[in-house]
């Protein structure tokens, strides 16, 4: 009886713990979003007033680098967000 309120007690530790990493990750998951879209847009701006074309460039492209390894991880989740 005892191992078994022992092994209980331990689920429950992980499924707490669980669903901590579930809530990390999904705000993770919309900060990168946002920041994706935020240094797109200001590697556009940058780019298109010619205030500093190369930097803007740069953004703009590592903006979608960060678009696409972020959509990437929405589509392939980690094992903790799948069970």
């Amino acid at each position: 009886m005892i191992p078994l309120i022992v092994l209980s007690a331990l689920s429950d530790f992980l499924s707490l713990i669980t669903g901590y990493f579930i809530e990390i990750w999904d705000f993770l998951i919309f900060i990168g979003a946002v920041g994706g879209v935020m240094v797109v847009l200001a590697g556009g701006i940058l780019w298109l007033t010619s205030a500093n074309t190369s930097w803007g460039r740069s953004l703009v492209f590592s903006g979608i680098v960060l678009c696409i390894v972020v959509e990437y991880f929405v589509l392939f989740p980690p094992e903790f967000i799948i069970s």
